[in-house]
């Protein structure tokens, strides 16, 4: 591997976590002109749109001979990967999208941040060995969940919004685990496009049913609505899969969760100028380092 494409990698990543971050802050914004299945089902359509022409640009530089049945068979798997991969980002981007009525921005950013730590433990349950440091992860987790979710008050106290960001953090968990047993049967952006597919059409129909969506509401809400639909979902994604050929896995994880640094950096830059406690942010650092030290596997050697 060249310098130049060792650099690439772990410059693409962080620009992919800055794009990320600063989602967080448009879907707050996003959140002041329409309601939630609105703002998802939107920009999750857009970001499957953006995704679709790299999947067309893809079968024509490799293009694949394959007989009636095996396309049959390509498609089955296809389906059978993206439908529960697209229900779980549904129920994950929905909880995140509506803790934004309840809570701050920089405190979904880092409860979202927490699948960091979630998707290890749940792999106790697949029988996976779970190295100590991912224990380690979970204590220093539970104790900066702890300080975040404090404020102002003297005892610790969940609100809608943290139980919606850490009902987020699980279900994302669970979203991970199954694209980790899909991702070698199933292209990975075909994989992305369907599942941003499925949680728009769901929130497009769920938007029918519970809100009342509007032309001028979400014209008002367009710029945060396209930024998160095809920055975050199409450049962040093609960025995160090309840094991540570039980039140690470890290393490219790390680098991933800098998305949680970055909402709060933007949402205290940004308008209306998001200020936590102290004591919140104490929080937000000891989970960022919970999640690093999880990341780090003892036998793993770097390259």
């Amino acid at each position: 591997m060249t310098v130049k494409n060792k650099l690439l990698g772990p410059i693409l990543l962080i620009i992919a976590a800055m794009i990320w971050g600063l989602s967080f802050v448009a879907q707050n914004e996003g959140m002041n002109h329409v309601e939630g299945f609105t703002f998802n089902g939107i920009r999750m359509l857009i970001g499957s749109a953006v995704l679709f022409p790299f999947i067309l640009i893809q079968k024509k530089k490799n293009p694949q001979k394959l007989s009636k049945e095996e396309k049959k068979d390509l498609l089955k798997s296809n389906i059978l990967a993206i439908i529960p991969i697209g229900l779980c980002l549904f129920v994950a981007s929905s909880f995140q999208q509506f803790a934004f009525n309840y809570t701050e921005t920089g405190k979904i950013g880092f409860l979202t941040a927490l699948y960091m730590i979630f998707v290890p433990i749940l792999g106790l349950f697949l029988k996976k060995k779970i190295p100590f440091t991912v224990w380690i992860g979970v204590v220093l987790g539970l104790i900066g969940m702890y300080l975040l979710c404090m404020g102002t008050s003297k005892s610790f106290t969940i609100g809608k919004g943290e139980l919606l960001g850490i009902g987020c953090a699980l279900v994302y968990s669970v979203h991970f685990i199954i694209i980790d047993k899909f991702a070698k049967k199933v292209d990975a952006i075909v994989l992305s496009c369907g599942q941003f597919f499925i949680t728009g059409i769901i929130s497009c129909i769920l938007m029918f049913i519970f809100e009342n969506p509007s032309i001028d509401k979400i014209m008002a809400a367009a710029i945060p609505i396209l930024y998160s639909g095809v920055l975050s979902s199409g450049v962040g994604f093609t960025f995160q899969i090309i840094g991540q050929k570039y980039t140690e896995p470890t290393i490219a994880a790390m680098l991933c969760c800098l998305e949680s640094f970055f909402a709060v950096l933007f949402a205290f830059i940004l308008p209306p100028h998001e200020m936590l406690q102290a004591v919140e942010y104490i929080g937000c650092v000891v989970i960022f380092v919970a999640i690093i030290i999880a990341q780090i596997n003892p036998k793993q050697k770097l390259r």
